[in-house]
Protein backbone atom coordinates (compact mmCIF):
# COMPACT_ATOMS: atom_id res chain seq x y z
CA UNK A 1 0.00 0.00 0.00
CA UNK A 2 1.42 3.39 -1.02
CA UNK A 3 1.81 6.57 0.98
CA UNK A 4 -0.99 9.10 1.34
CA UNK A 5 1.04 11.63 -0.69
CA UNK A 6 3.79 10.38 -2.97
CA UNK A 7 6.14 12.76 -4.82
CA UNK A 8 8.00 10.47 -7.20
CA UNK A 9 10.97 11.17 -9.51
CA UNK A 10 10.05 14.84 -9.98
CA UNK A 11 12.15 17.00 -12.31
CA UNK A 12 11.18 20.60 -13.04
CA UNK A 13 12.65 22.53 -15.96
CA UNK A 14 11.98 26.13 -16.97
CA UNK A 15 12.85 27.70 -20.34
CA UNK A 16 15.10 30.77 -20.17
CA UNK A 17 16.76 32.97 -22.83
CA UNK A 18 20.01 31.14 -22.06
CA UNK A 19 18.49 27.68 -22.34
CA UNK A 20 16.73 25.22 -20.05
CA UNK A 21 17.05 25.76 -16.32
CA UNK A 22 16.60 22.62 -14.21
CA UNK A 23 15.18 23.74 -10.88
CA UNK A 24 14.47 20.28 -9.44
CA UNK A 25 16.07 16.92 -10.18
CA UNK A 26 14.71 13.54 -9.06
CA UNK A 27 12.77 14.73 -6.02
CA UNK A 28 11.24 11.84 -4.09
CA UNK A 29 9.18 12.21 -0.92
CA UNK A 30 6.58 10.03 0.78
CA UNK A 31 4.19 11.67 3.26
CA UNK A 32 1.67 9.93 5.48
CA UNK A 33 -1.78 11.24 6.36
CA UNK A 34 -1.72 13.69 9.26
CA UNK A 35 2.02 14.40 9.08
CA UNK A 36 3.43 17.92 9.36
CA UNK A 37 6.34 18.36 6.95
CA UNK A 38 8.69 21.35 6.75
CA UNK A 39 10.74 22.16 3.66
CA UNK A 40 13.92 24.08 4.37
CA UNK A 41 16.97 25.02 2.31
CA UNK A 42 18.97 27.82 0.75
CA UNK A 43 17.76 30.38 -1.78
CA UNK A 44 16.97 28.80 -5.13
CA UNK A 45 16.63 25.25 -3.80
CA UNK A 46 13.14 24.82 -5.23
CA UNK A 47 11.03 24.71 -2.07
CA UNK A 48 8.24 26.84 -3.56
CA UNK A 49 8.44 24.87 -6.80
CA UNK A 50 7.82 21.61 -4.89
CA UNK A 51 4.86 23.23 -3.13
CA UNK A 52 3.44 24.52 -6.42
CA UNK A 53 3.72 21.08 -8.02
CA UNK A 54 1.81 19.50 -5.12
CA UNK A 55 -0.76 22.32 -5.38
CA UNK A 56 -1.19 21.57 -9.10
CA UNK A 57 -0.09 25.07 -10.10
CA UNK A 58 3.00 23.68 -11.90
CA UNK A 59 3.21 20.44 -13.85
CA UNK A 60 6.44 18.50 -13.32
CA UNK A 61 8.60 18.02 -16.41
CA UNK A 62 9.16 14.42 -15.35
CA UNK A 63 7.70 12.35 -12.54
CA UNK A 64 4.60 13.34 -10.66
CA UNK A 65 2.49 13.48 -7.51
CA UNK A 66 -0.05 10.92 -6.31
CA UNK A 67 -2.47 12.03 -3.57
CA UNK A 68 -4.63 9.34 -2.01
CA UNK A 69 -4.24 7.11 -5.12
CA UNK A 70 -5.13 9.97 -7.52
CA UNK A 71 -2.67 11.78 -9.81
CA UNK A 72 -2.32 15.51 -9.16
CA UNK A 73 -2.44 17.41 -12.45
CA UNK A 74 -4.38 20.58 -11.58
CA UNK A 75 -5.40 22.65 -8.53
CA UNK A 76 -8.20 21.22 -6.40
CA UNK A 77 -10.06 21.95 -3.14
CA UNK A 78 -8.47 18.94 -1.45
CA UNK A 79 -5.21 20.98 -1.49
CA UNK A 80 -5.50 24.48 0.03
CA UNK A 81 -2.65 26.99 -0.09
CA UNK A 82 -1.78 29.61 2.54
CA UNK A 83 0.74 32.19 1.34
CA UNK A 84 3.00 34.53 3.32
CA UNK A 85 0.80 37.33 2.00
CA UNK A 86 -2.71 36.61 3.31
CA UNK A 87 -4.22 37.36 -0.15
CA UNK A 88 -7.54 38.52 1.28
CA UNK A 89 -9.84 40.52 -0.98
CA UNK A 90 -9.73 44.01 0.59
CA UNK A 91 -13.33 44.94 -0.22
CA UNK A 92 -14.74 41.85 1.56
CA UNK A 93 -15.09 41.32 5.30
CA UNK A 94 -13.36 38.46 7.08
CA UNK A 95 -16.63 36.51 6.95
CA UNK A 96 -17.09 37.22 3.23
CA UNK A 97 -13.52 36.17 2.40
CA UNK A 98 -14.15 32.77 3.98
CA UNK A 99 -17.63 32.63 2.44
CA UNK A 100 -16.09 32.94 -1.03
CA UNK A 101 -14.19 29.68 -0.59
CA UNK A 102 -17.11 27.89 1.07
CA UNK A 103 -19.49 28.77 -1.77
CA UNK A 104 -16.97 27.58 -4.33
CA UNK A 105 -16.65 24.15 -2.70
CA UNK A 106 -19.98 23.51 -0.96
CA UNK A 107 -22.65 25.49 -2.85
CA UNK A 108 -24.26 22.27 -4.11
CA UNK A 109 -23.93 20.23 -0.92
CA UNK A 110 -24.77 22.74 1.85
CA UNK A 111 -27.78 24.93 2.49
CA UNK A 112 -27.30 28.64 3.21
CA UNK A 113 -27.78 27.99 6.92
CA UNK A 114 -25.22 25.17 6.88
CA UNK A 115 -22.72 27.33 5.02
CA UNK A 116 -23.23 30.16 7.51
CA UNK A 117 -22.60 27.79 10.42
CA UNK A 118 -19.54 26.33 8.69
CA UNK A 119 -18.02 29.77 8.02
CA UNK A 120 -18.47 30.79 11.64
CA UNK A 121 -17.01 27.46 12.79
CA UNK A 122 -13.81 27.99 10.80
CA UNK A 123 -13.42 31.57 12.01
CA UNK A 124 -13.82 30.26 15.56
CA UNK A 125 -11.04 27.72 14.92
CA UNK A 126 -8.60 30.59 14.38
CA UNK A 127 -10.16 32.78 17.10
CA UNK A 128 -11.47 35.38 14.66
CA UNK A 129 -15.22 35.16 15.24
CA UNK A 130 -15.15 38.54 17.01
CA UNK A 131 -13.87 40.27 13.86
CA UNK A 132 -15.87 38.50 11.17
CA UNK A 133 -17.52 41.74 10.02
CA UNK A 134 -14.30 43.73 9.75
CA UNK A 135 -12.47 44.52 6.51
CA UNK A 136 -8.82 43.47 6.11
CA UNK A 137 -7.78 47.13 6.49
CA UNK A 138 -9.36 47.16 9.95
CA UNK A 139 -7.43 44.22 11.42
CA UNK A 140 -3.75 43.45 12.15
CA UNK A 141 -1.37 41.41 10.03
CA UNK A 142 -1.63 38.41 12.32
CA UNK A 143 -5.42 38.58 12.24
CA UNK A 144 -5.40 38.73 8.44
CA UNK A 145 -3.27 35.61 8.35
CA UNK A 146 -5.71 33.88 10.70
CA UNK A 147 -8.53 34.67 8.29
CA UNK A 148 -6.43 33.32 5.42
CA UNK A 149 -5.95 30.07 7.33
CA UNK A 150 -9.68 29.93 8.15
CA UNK A 151 -10.46 30.34 4.46
CA UNK A 152 -8.12 27.47 3.58
CA UNK A 153 -9.50 25.23 6.33
CA UNK A 154 -13.08 25.96 5.28
CA UNK A 155 -12.45 23.98 2.09
CA UNK A 156 -11.85 20.88 4.21
CA UNK A 157 -8.53 20.21 2.48
CA UNK A 158 -6.80 16.88 2.85
CA UNK A 159 -3.48 18.73 2.46
CA UNK A 160 -2.72 22.22 3.76
CA UNK A 161 0.15 23.83 1.82
CA UNK A 162 1.80 26.78 3.58
CA UNK A 163 4.43 28.98 1.94
CA UNK A 164 6.21 30.83 4.78
CA UNK A 165 2.85 31.53 6.44
CA UNK A 166 4.32 33.36 9.45
CA UNK A 167 7.39 34.91 7.84
CA UNK A 168 6.05 38.48 7.80
CA UNK A 169 4.78 38.50 11.39
CA UNK A 170 6.44 39.88 14.50
CA UNK A 171 7.94 37.36 16.93
CA UNK A 172 5.08 37.34 19.45
CA UNK A 173 2.33 37.07 16.83
CA UNK A 174 4.33 34.38 15.08
CA UNK A 175 4.54 32.32 18.27
CA UNK A 176 0.77 32.61 18.79
CA UNK A 177 0.12 31.55 15.19
CA UNK A 178 2.45 28.55 15.52
CA UNK A 179 0.59 27.45 18.66
CA UNK A 180 -2.75 27.91 16.87
CA UNK A 181 -1.56 25.82 13.94
CA UNK A 182 -0.50 22.98 16.26
CA UNK A 183 -3.89 23.08 18.00
CA UNK A 184 -5.84 23.11 14.73
CA UNK A 185 -3.78 20.33 13.17
CA UNK A 186 -4.26 18.17 16.26
CA UNK A 187 -8.06 18.64 16.00
CA UNK A 188 -8.40 18.16 12.23
CA UNK A 189 -5.46 15.82 11.49
CA UNK A 190 -4.70 17.65 8.22
CA UNK A 191 -1.55 16.78 6.36
CA UNK A 192 0.56 19.95 6.34
CA UNK A 193 3.49 20.83 4.05
CA UNK A 194 5.12 24.10 5.08
CA UNK A 195 8.02 26.12 3.73
CA UNK A 196 9.99 27.85 6.46
CA UNK A 197 13.32 29.60 6.93
CA UNK A 198 13.15 29.37 10.70
CA UNK A 199 14.97 26.35 12.13
CA UNK A 200 13.20 26.59 15.49
CA UNK A 201 9.82 26.74 13.75
CA UNK A 202 10.66 23.66 11.70
CA UNK A 203 11.63 21.62 14.76
CA UNK A 204 8.71 22.85 16.87
CA UNK A 205 5.98 22.13 14.31
CA UNK A 206 7.21 19.22 12.22
CA UNK A 207 7.07 15.45 12.22
CA UNK A 208 9.69 15.48 9.46
CA UNK A 209 12.06 18.19 8.19
CA UNK A 210 12.96 17.87 4.51
CA UNK A 211 16.27 19.58 3.81
CA UNK A 212 16.84 20.54 0.17
CA UNK A 213 20.19 20.70 -1.58
CA UNK A 214 21.32 23.85 -3.37
CA UNK A 215 20.03 24.57 -6.86
CA UNK A 216 20.13 24.27 -9.78
CA UNK A 217 19.05 20.61 -9.97
CA UNK A 218 18.02 20.79 -6.32
CA UNK A 219 16.77 17.64 -4.66
CA UNK A 220 16.03 16.18 -1.24
CA UNK A 221 19.31 16.14 0.68
CA UNK A 222 18.29 14.74 4.05
CA UNK A 223 15.05 13.98 5.88
CA UNK A 224 15.07 14.41 9.65
CA UNK A 225 12.34 12.69 11.67
CA UNK A 226 11.41 14.81 14.68
CA UNK A 227 10.37 12.36 17.38
CA UNK A 228 9.06 14.79 19.99
CA UNK A 229 5.80 14.04 21.85
CA UNK A 230 2.69 16.11 21.15
CA UNK A 231 1.28 18.46 22.29
CA UNK A 232 4.51 20.46 22.26
CA UNK A 233 5.31 23.28 24.64
CA UNK A 234 7.91 25.73 23.30
CA UNK A 235 9.15 26.71 26.78
CA UNK A 236 9.72 23.11 27.81
CA UNK A 237 11.36 22.23 24.50
CA UNK A 238 13.81 25.13 24.82
CA UNK A 239 15.46 23.17 27.65
CA UNK A 240 15.24 19.80 25.89
CA UNK A 241 18.47 18.16 24.77
CA UNK A 242 16.55 16.21 22.14
CA UNK A 243 15.02 19.39 20.71
CA UNK A 244 18.39 21.13 20.59
CA UNK A 245 19.90 18.04 18.99
CA UNK A 246 17.40 18.20 16.13
CA UNK A 247 18.03 21.92 15.79
CA UNK A 248 21.79 21.33 15.56
CA UNK A 249 21.34 18.69 12.84
CA UNK A 250 19.38 21.11 10.65
CA UNK A 251 21.90 23.91 11.22
CA UNK A 252 24.76 21.55 10.38
CA UNK A 253 23.13 20.65 7.08
CA UNK A 254 22.43 24.28 6.16
CA UNK A 255 25.72 25.82 7.20
CA UNK A 256 28.21 23.00 6.66
CA UNK A 257 26.92 20.45 4.17
CA UNK A 258 25.01 22.97 2.04
CA UNK A 259 26.80 26.24 2.72
CA UNK A 260 25.95 28.78 0.04
CA UNK A 261 28.62 31.44 -0.47
CA UNK A 262 27.83 34.25 -2.86
CA UNK A 263 30.39 35.11 -5.58
CA UNK A 264 33.01 37.73 -4.61
CA UNK A 265 32.02 37.36 -0.96
CA UNK A 266 34.83 38.07 1.48
CA UNK A 267 36.09 35.38 3.84
CA UNK A 268 35.03 37.47 6.81
CA UNK A 269 31.41 37.86 5.67
CA UNK A 270 31.12 34.25 4.52
CA UNK A 271 31.58 32.79 8.00
CA UNK A 272 29.16 34.52 10.35
CA UNK A 273 28.11 31.18 11.73
CA UNK A 274 27.93 31.85 15.50
CA UNK A 275 25.50 34.74 15.05
CA UNK A 276 23.30 32.77 12.68
CA UNK A 277 23.19 29.75 14.98
CA UNK A 278 22.41 31.86 17.98
CA UNK A 279 19.45 33.46 16.25
CA UNK A 280 18.26 30.08 14.93
CA UNK A 281 17.03 31.86 11.83
CA UNK A 282 17.74 30.75 8.33
CA UNK A 283 18.75 33.25 5.67
CA UNK A 284 15.62 34.37 3.81
CA UNK A 285 14.99 33.10 0.34
CA UNK A 286 13.51 36.24 -1.07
Amino acid sequence: MGSFLDISGVDMEFPTPKGTFTALKDVNLKIEKGEVISLIGHSGCGKSTVLNIVAGIHQATRGGVILNSTEVNQPGPERAVVFQNHSLLPWLTAYQNVELAVKQVFSKSMSKAQMHEWIEHNLQLVHMEHAMDKLPSEISGGMKQRVGIARALSMQPEVLLMDEPFGALDALTKAHMQDSLMDIQAKLNNTVIMITHDVDEAVLLSDKIVMMTNGPEATVGEILTVDLPRPRDRLELAQSQQYNGYRSQVLKFLYEKQRKVEPMQSTKSAFKMPELKQNAKYVTEK
